[in-house]
């Protein structure tokens, strides 16, 4: 029995920047009932509130909820009828600016720039940038279009690794590119999450779409814990279910 079952969100509990269907919030409210949950993806809070915490039923134990932006390095808990941060891990403007030139560069030497974009196609989360190809607003039909088998962001992924030497650069979601601290990924921000809760990391499961070499999501299976790689959130559903009866 698990004590804590991890989440990664676009593409396993809801489709890329979509809020969780009605019963994926059900699916977790009846997870909660029997284990703490958490999520851990790159966006930042205000797409978790979106995404997430706004859309759990009223029944949810949200008080067994963790909440982890931009892969980890902010912390948010329920406490006291509202959601507050208990940490955040932030980039200094130096930093940034070196890697807003290193996107660009990158682009222009691999000749991936896409032909039409819908929004800005780098996000400053603080903690970390984000690359999105298509813009932050593209489509979901035309991200899943772009780079289905995630041939063009290796590309682009390996020529950021020569330019931005001493930084995580990891892919996750539909087209984005994720980029944070040294040693930051999901296995960074898994066990800052064992730290704050005090549950040992041989406690915990994760789910997550991109558990692959160079998937935002391969550092959980690196860490050691037990994984589900799982296509889409249908599929999750039907792993939560599971979970759920095996549990009570």
């Amino acid at each position: 029995m698990k004590e804590l079952v991890a989440f990664d969100l676009d593409g396993t509990l809801a489709e890329s920047k979509q809020p969780l269907g009605t019963d994926m919030g059900e699916a977790l409210a009846d997870l909660l009932a029997v284990a703490h949950v958490a999520v851990i993806s790159g966006g930042d809070w205000p797409q978790f509130e979106k995404q997430v915490a706004s859309r759990l039923p009223e029944r949810a134990d949200r008080a067994r909820l963790w909440l982890m932006p931009t892969t980890g390095t902010k912390l948010y808990t329920h406490r006291d009828g509202a959601w507050s941060p208990v940490f955040a891990e932030l980039f200094d403007a130096a930093q940034k600016q070196a890697i807003f030139a290193a996107f660009d560069a990158s682009l222009e030497a691999t000749g991936f720039v896409p032909e039409q974009t819908w929004g800005e196609r780098i996000e400053d989360r603080g903690s970390q940038i984000t690359f999105s190809a298509l813009g932050q607003q593209a489509p979901i039909e035309a991200k899943e279009h772009w780079d289905p088998d995630f041939a063009k962001r290796k590309v682009i992924q390996a020529d950021l690794r020569t330019r931005l030497p001493g930084l995580s650069i990891n892919m996750g979601g539909a087209t984005s590119i994720d980029i944070t601290r040294e040693g930051v990924d999901k296995a960074y921000g898994l066990k800052k999450l064992r730290d704050a809760s005090g549950i040992a990391l041989d406690a915990m499961m994760f789910i997550g779409d991109a558990i692959f070499p160079g998937g935002n999501d391969y550092p959980a299976k690196q860490l050691g814990l037990d994984t589900v790689r799982v296509r889409d959130p249908q599929e999750t559903l039907a792993v939560i279910a599971a979970i759920v009866a095996c549990q009570k």
